[in-house]
């Protein structure tokens, strides 16, 4: 397999709801015109406390610093996984469980923090820029490693960052967090960036002046205990988008495409608490036990929380996986 570390130089923002009026102006630019703007990288996700902002250092120039804008002090690294094994795959486990034993657990046990971005076509790690000497010496025996270098792959010796670094050492347990899982249905879903114009207006009504709905659903009915989550992605050209269920009946349905199967996703949202940066193995608690069940899952880090996407069908096996491992001991 090759671990590819693209070329996107990643800043992590938080944007306080009561400021979204304040930036409408660039990030209807992200959005729409992102030749006027030349990010490549673009990011937003919706959820309860916030809007989540990941862009590279293009984007980042878009967005004024004001009261409402809070930016993580890292700058971030992609990398994403490639794998030539033609068929091999197509029975596995789809989403960040790929990458589980491979990439999220190793980068965990040796203390590297990750942010993880799912999206329709693939899966990126997000990894602190001083981190990176770890990372490739962590994933060198595993991976092919390659820096994307002027939309060119160079590869990358991993001995020449093997000098100095202890191997991998189990120290205290990850801070066990609690999982909610919140009724929405959710769709996984893409789009051709030609026909991006011809759902502007339903994108731009989502997006900015749409949450107060679920706010006003959550009283009563099937979605009591839903929650506000929308995260479109548009990225080297490629867009994603994960919306509730109800909320695509809002779009054409000619024009959004998902996988043949048309499979619903249910959300398992990890963290009582702001989960900050600092702490390493958060991705990897939910990873790790999904993939030793084979179980497809997408993974949003967002700001403070982090979302994983499961089978509609099998979310209750996911809860009680996951809550029978916090409840081992030693967890």
């Amino acid at each position: 397999m090759e671990l590819h570390i693209l070329e996107h130089r990643v800043r992590v923002l938080s944007l306080a709801r009561p400021g979204l009026w304040l930036y409408t102006h660039p990030l209807i630019k992200l959005l729409f015109l992102p030749r006027r703007s030349r990010c490549k990288f673009f990011s937003i996700t919706e959820t309860p406390e916030d809007y989540t902002l990941m862009v590279d250092e293009e984007g980042f120039k878009e967005l004024p610093a004001s009261e409402f804008l809070q930016v993580a002090e890292a700058t971030w690294l992609v990398l994403n996984v490639s794998s030539h094994s033609g068929t091999a795959t197509a029975v596995q486990a789809a989403g960040v469980t790929k990458i589980a034993r491979s990439v999220i657990t190793p980068l965990a046990e040796h203390h590297v923090s990750v942010l993880m971005l799912s999206t329709y076509q693939t899966d990126f790690i997000l990894v602190r820029e001083q981190d990176l000497s770890v990372v490739i010496h962590t994933l060198a025996q595993e991976f092919d490693i390659y820096r994307d270098v002027g939309g060119e792959p160079v590869p990358v010796a991993g001995d020449e960052s093997s000098n100095g670094f202890p191997r991998a050492q189990h120290g205290p347990s990850p801070n066990v967090h609690p999982i909610q899982s919140p009724q929405n249905r959710f769709c996984v879903l893409t789009l051709d960036p030609e026909t991006l114009p011809a759902i502007a207006t339903t994108l731009i009504d989502v997006l900015f002046y749409s949450h107060s709905a679920p706010k006003e659903a959550a009283s009563e009915g099937p979605e009591a205990n839903s929650i506000p989550f929308f995260a479109f992605s548009l990225i080297e050209g490629y867009i994603s988008i994960v919306m509730d269920a109800e909320m695509q009946k809002k779009f054409p349905s000619d024009l959004l495409l998902t996988s043949s199967s048309g499979e619903l996703w249910r959300m398992v949202r990890i963290g009582g608490q702001p989960l900050g940066f600092d702490e390493c193995g958060i991705v990897a608690q939910i990873a790790a036990p999904l993939a030793a069940a084979d179980i497809s899952a997408y993974y949003i880090s967002t700001f403070n929380f982090d979302h994983a996407l499961v089978p509609e069908d099998g979310i209750g096996s996911v809860i009680e996986l996951l809550q029978r491992r916090q409840e081992a001991p030693g967890s």
